[in-house]
């Protein structure tokens, strides 16, 4: 890798016409088409356990229990799964990338929403809806300005209170909304533990902590919404959607290069930097990703099956079967075998020291946990999926130069380039 600067790896390299015919008699309108493809399926499939999600939460409103919610809870995981895959898609594509904070948006004040810990706080120096809490207030006045949340529904999450006075933490919407009003808060620090959250606290005849009837409105309405934005993304990478003709106006060239950009950027400044090695350095479980379920692990993982799957063309889908098609990795094989080969070893690699976190979860040792100042060990196996992660991404500049193709920039992280700008926890 030359180098990555804290926003972006330039990567200007002179082009020369790719064959459009490659490895195996791959070509590349061939790779661009099934990548449209698998996208279409991992959103198709967000779709569905987010329908299934709905499901479980109406049966968790129409009898609250504990068992109903963890059943609810346990549909939010499977959520997950197929969501997480769709990141390798974000950096490349705009629609996408537009879209991403209506439902992925993360870390959150989770007192804009509803009742926090009074370890919380009451107040922001940088969010003056900080602790608004819309469930427990109809009218909300903060500096004067006043927005009715009377009624509480997916048009007042997504239109009023997304991001609210343009703060990105006003997170009202999306998965990791639903997981607070699933979870609760976190408040076992970097100890082993999730989110408690009752029952009760949707229970019409024995409510707890108040105001249930609204609540239960709230968690509906974002339910809802979070299906609504899956279906537009759906909707868009469908033949002919507008993710498809925005990909294809690219040209072939184009096109593969933003498959290697969404590659890359999600690799080494998000997965790496932002979301991992940000939290190791300060460590601080407000930098988990998952931070209420303690999913975190999973969430990782699958981040990075992402990665592997738009290079290798295959994607297990929720039903068992697996999608395969003509795929990156032949291209690049058919320019240069050993960059493929690097570069299939070291995703393998990452998918291997991201199962060890993913088994260390299985005991108790959440990615909370495992950043933890003081735990040498699990410090240890956080910092091996940031190094492997870092080495793909050589691996995956690689491809891009044995490809030829002109100028990709990749997304850096001041966590990875500039870690001494960052305050240690």
């Amino acid at each position: 890798m030359k180098s990555f600067p804290v926003l972006a790896l330039s990567a200007a390299i002179s082009f020369s016409a790719l064959s459009t015919t490659a490895h195996a008699g791959t070509s590349a309108d061939a790779v661009l088409k099934h990548y449209g493809d698998i996208a279409q399926a991992t959103f198709e499939d967000s779709l569905k356990t987010a329908n299934d999600l709905k499901i479980s939460i109406e049966a968790l409103l129409d009898k609250p229990s504990e068992a109903t919610l963890t059943a609810a809870k346990n549909a939010w995981l499977a959520s997950r799964v197929p969501y997480q895959q769709t990141e390798a898609y974000r950096f490349g594509n705009a629609i996408v990338d537009e879209w991403e904070g209506k439902v992925n948006a993360w870390p959150l004040d989770e007192g804009l929403i509803d009742y926090v810990d009074s370890s919380y706080g009451s107040e922001s120096d940088e969010n003056p809806y900080y602790a608004a809490n819309v469930i427990a207030n109809p009218m909300l006045n903060i500096g004067g300005v006043k927005v009715d949340a009377t009624n509480i529904t997916p048009e007042l999450l997504g239109g009023k209170l997304q991001e609210i006075d343009e703060v990105e933490s006003n997170v009202a919407t999306g998965y990791h909304a639903i997981e607070f009003l699933l979870w609760g808060q976190d408040l076992n620090g970097t100890n082993k533990g999730a989110g408690e959250r009752k029952a009760t606290d949707y229970s019409l005849t024995d409510c707890t902590n108040g105001n249930c009837d609204r609540r239960r409105d709230y968690l509906q309405a974002a339910t809802q919404l979070l299906i609504t934005d899956l279906e537009e993304m759906t909707a868009n990478w469908q033949p002919n959607g507008a993710a498809r003709q925005e990909l294809a106006a690219k040209g072939e060239k184009g096109g593969l290069s933003t498959m290697l950009t969404g590659m890359g950027s999600l690799s080494y400044g998000e997965l790496a930097g932002e979301r991992i090695k940000l939290g190791l350095i300060v460590h601080d479980p407000e930098e988990e990703h998952d931070c209420f379920s303690d999913n975190t692990h999973n969430s990782h993982f699958y981040d990075a099956l992402s990665i592997k799957n738009v290079y290798t063309g295959e994607y297990k889908r929720v039903d068992g079967t697996v999608l395969k098609g003509p795929s990156l990795s032949a291209l690049v094989a058919s320019k240069d075998q050993a960059v493929n080969k690097q570069l299939m070893s070291q995703l393998n690699a990452t998918q291997g020291y991201m199962q060890v976190m993913v088994d260390e979860a299985a005991k108790g040792n959440t990615f909370d946990v495992l950043i933890g100042s003081g735990n040498t060990k699990g410090n240890a196996i956080v910092q091996d999926v940031v190094d492997s992660l870092t080495s793909q991404t050589k691996g995956i500049e690689a491809a891009i130069n044995a490809l030829e193709l002109d100028k990709v920039e990749l997304e850096g992280s001041d966590s990875l380039d500039n870690p001494s700008s960052i305050e240690a926890g």
